[in-house]
């Protein structure tokens, strides 16, 4: 796609034969049911209309509770430390077995949060949730980038980040549904229906097959080769074999993947892959999905606020995301990040500007119209967050490293997306006192840059083979071509990356020049 300076890439190589099986289908839409997991922990965390002071009347404060913030924050501070180990057993055991794992953590979680008697229970079950996450979220993008077909990569990777939007729905639900019920035991009964995913994960890594990339890597070559021809649909494998035999000899040079990384080939990916966490975070999202059952009450909806709002928001999240899985592989991810951030930055900037004029710290005179207005631009924000940067912000660094260092760099990705994740879980309720309605200036300005960041600096990485980025993508983008050194890629391997003279060297130069 043309823009930001990036030309696509010719025919330097080739697209592998490969049908949509449904072995494919079947074991991406298993793998991604650690998306709702994952979703359904995010959602049973938020608790709308509860204030640390019952006497404190204000529209912005009311909800400024730090051992609330605390405690839902620690989840993603477990998963945080569980992605290292799970870059361990990704490289080493595959990303089968690491699945299984996070299922483990998560049905074991669910028992004790389902269980707990006091509040230290309730923090191990929720510790024990946090490292399902940080296993899911290692394994489960690698495994749906890898087993899928180059052309329908984008929209089988993004089945991660629907089931996510359908988990949140699904705990708004809940939370609403046993809030009503008498006796107490409502919370229980919310916490144990986590057990629901929880065995659809691991039901769904017991059934999947491992990745042809994952096996050959562990040097299991006659199994590799026998799962790629069962999940491809076709004989005609040898050409995508051969690919995935020479990056696993490549990988397997490599001893130390995380300190690889550092090397300034791996720059881009890095570059890239944090930006897009951190930016994930700063779209101003939860500003928008905590304030929605506010708006709604301010509306009319009084005290059904939080149920229509988990309805009617989760909803356009659900059915956005579907406009990604079917849009991202043939429009791209650069065009799909754009026009979100021109929808995202107009419907921040409106809401700012109608909260400013019309509601006070604490006054609810908030016209009906304005209203109604504030929750069109509030669906209009989730809307385009759902097809953009909440699917693109896991798939694309999923697809970008090579081999050797790919586990190793989707954990760098958790691990930034859960710092930021709870950088924002842990402040946004005390920005949300201080800034009042500046918050969504403050999250529109970011918005304004991760989009400048897209124009120039992101390389469509749309009908790539993943094996191909380093040559296809990255070598011939206008920036990040003049980090990939194929002299640093011999005294690292021993041989220059694409094993293929005619491709010539990546900045430009005749290799005579550089002597």
């Amino acid at each position: 796609m043309p823009g930001g300076g990036f030309a696509p890439a010719k025919a330097g190589g080739v697209e592998f034969e490969a049908k949509i099986t449904p072995i494919v289908i079947l074991s991406c839409i298993m793998a991604a049911t650690g998306g709702l997991m994952f979703g359904y922990d995010v959602g049973i965390s938020e608790v709308y209309g509860k204030t640390q002071d019952p006497n404190l009347n204000s529209n912005y404060c009311k909800y400024d509770n730090q051992n609330l913030q605390m405690f839902t924050s620690s989840l993603y501070l477990a998963g945080l430390v569980a992605t290292f180990f799970a870059s361990w057993t990704t490289r080493n055991l595959g990303r089968k077995p690491t699945m299984l794992i996070a299922g483990f953590f998560f049905l074991v979680g669910v028992v004790i949060n389902a269980a707990a008697q006091d509040l230290a229970m309730l923090i191990i079950g929720r510790v024990l949730l946090g490292c399902g996450v940080g296993f899911a979220n290692q394994a489960v993008p690698l495994f749906l980038s890898e087993i899928a077909p180059t052309r329908i990569r984008g929209g089988l990777n993004i089945l991660f980040q629907l089931n996510v939007t359908i988990g949140i729905l699904f705990a708004n639900l809940v939370n609403y549904g046993t809030a009503k019920i008498k006796g107490g035991w409502g919370w229980r009964l919310s916490l144990g229906l986590a057990g629901f995913p929880a065995l659809l994960l691991t039901a769904g890594a017991l059934l999947v097959l491992e990745t042809p990339n994952s096996l050959i890597e562990r040097g299991r070559l006659d199994e590799g080769k026998t799962v790629l021809r069962k999940i491809r649909g076709t004989d005609n494998i040898e050409p995508e074999f051969l690919e995935l035999v020479e990056a696993s000899r490549v990988a397997k040079e490599v001893k130390h993947p995380f300190r690889n990384l550092l090397k300034r080939r791996n720059w881009p990916q890095i570059a890239i892959t944090i930006a897009l966490q951190i930016f994930q975070q700063f779209t101003g999202i939860n500003a928008i999905m905590f304030y929605a059952p506010v708006l709604f009450d301010t509306v009319g909806f009084g005290s059904d606020a939080s149920l229509y709002s988990a309805v009617i928001i989760g909803a356009v999240n659900v059915l956005s995301t579907c406009v990604s899985i079917y849009s991202v592989d043939k429009i791209g991810r650069r065009m799909l990040l754009l026009e979100a951030g021109v929808q995202m930055f107009f419907s921040q900037v409106v809401i700012a500007i109608i909260l400013g004029i019309k509601v006070t710290d604490n006054s609810n005179d908030l016209h009906r119209g304005f209203a109604v207005l504030v929750v069109l631009m509030v669906c209009t924000f989730v809307s385009a967050f759902a097809w953009s940067w909440g699917p693109l912000g896991w798939l694309i660094p999923s697809e970008t490293f090579p081999l050797e260092t790919r586990s190793a760099g989707q954990s760098v990705t958790v691990c930034v997306n859960l710092i930021f994740t709870f950088v924002m879980a842990q402040s946004f309720l005390s920005m949300l006192c201080t800034l009042k309605f500046g918050i969504f200036l403050f999250f529109s300005s970011w918005v304004f840059i991760m989009s400048i960041f897209v124009v120039f600096l992101l390389p469509e990485t749309k009908n790539i083979p993943i094996e191909e980025m380093t040559e296809r993508v990255w070598k011939k983008h206008w920036f990040w071509k003049r980090f990939m050194d194929d002299n640093e890629e011999v005294a690292a391997t021993g041989t220059i990356g694409d094993h293929s003279p005619q491709k010539g060297h990546s900045n430009g130069l005749d290799p005579a020049s550089q002597l």
